[in-house]
């Protein structure tokens, strides 16, 4: 991609600075979902406004979104503001506002974030990938018709795939696959953030029954650096979905993404709300 015809992420994340912390943004209709952005795309947006503050110390290690309110198509602004900044922590609380029809402004998502500077220490997994045939002899997932930012995957479903048939049939809610951008692009941090939300609602799979599901809050742990996103690249994560518990009208999913050679890049849980 160049500068002239960027990667749709790219484009998606392009924020203007009015001043430190602030920024003009304007959502992209490369990343739609059913009534506004794709929560992954809308948790990137967030983490680039924080990375691209001036007074950013070290990396992302976490990031939690909370979807207020719905992102409507066109303009917004984000304020990131580090609230407290240690010797190798900082503390980030961030606001997406947009007006609403009396011009307005109206919180539609806040987020809290912790960068911080990683150093070399004792470093191990507790949890390895799964065994996995390898993605180029995985059938890829077929996005004809489907919602718009399901067309920047290119998703190869090994376990646990989106129902054949809507027959309230029970089953395990646990997914595995092999997933990268579409078109491919180098692996950062806000990608990364983008990537750890493509999994569809769990209770699509325990139930085979489409309801409607929206996520309220997501959570991302960052295990990786810098450095070992780059050396991923374009190659493929693997990722798996689970879900703990389906109650009263909300559910709990968590997942985890693992680059090209196995190595933990970032864990995930949210809070789904599901309607009957």
């Amino acid at each position: 991609m160049t500068d002239a015809n960027p990667h749709p992420l790219d484009a998606m994340l392009a924020l203007a600075p009015r001043a430190p912390g602030l920024y003009d943004g304007h959502t992209h209709a490369s990343y739609w979902n059913m009534v506004g952005p794709y929560g992954g795309a809308t948790a990137a947006v967030l983490l680039q406004s924080v990375l691209q503050h001036p007074k950013c110390l070290g990396e992302p290690v976490a990031l939690t979104v909370n979807f207020a309110g719905p992102v409507a198509a066109g303009p917004y602004r984000i304020e990131a503001t580090p609230v407290r900044t240690n010797r190798s922590t900082q503390h980030w609380t961030v606001t997406l506002l947009q007006d609403d029809e009396q011009g307005q402004p109206q919180v539609t998502t806040t987020a809290t974030a912790v960068t911080a500077v990683r150093r070399e220490t004792f470093s191990v997994d507790g949890i390895g990938p799964p065994h996995m045939p390898t993605p180029e002899s995985c059938e890829r997932f077929d996005t004809v018709g489907a919602m718009e930012w399901l067309q920047r995957y290119d998703m190869r479903v090994v376990t646990g795939g989106i129902p054949q048939t809507w027959d309230d049939s029970a089953h395990e809610p646990i997914s595995q696959l092999w997933v990268r951008d579409n078109p491919p692009r180098a692996l950062d941090f806000p990608a990364l953030a983008a990537l750890c939300d493509v999994f569809f609602p769990r209770i699509w799979l325990r139930r085979a029954r489409r309801v409607p599901a929206g996520t309220v809050s997501l959570t991302i742990y960052f295990h990786a650096d810098s450095a070992q996103l780059a050396a991923q690249g374009e190659q493929f994560l693997l990722g798996q979905a689970d879900a703990q518990a389906f109650r009263n009208g909300f559910f709990d999913q968590t997942s985890q993404v693992w680059d090209s050679a196995g190595q933990l890049l970032a864990t995930t849980h949210q809070t789904v709300y599901y309607k009957e």
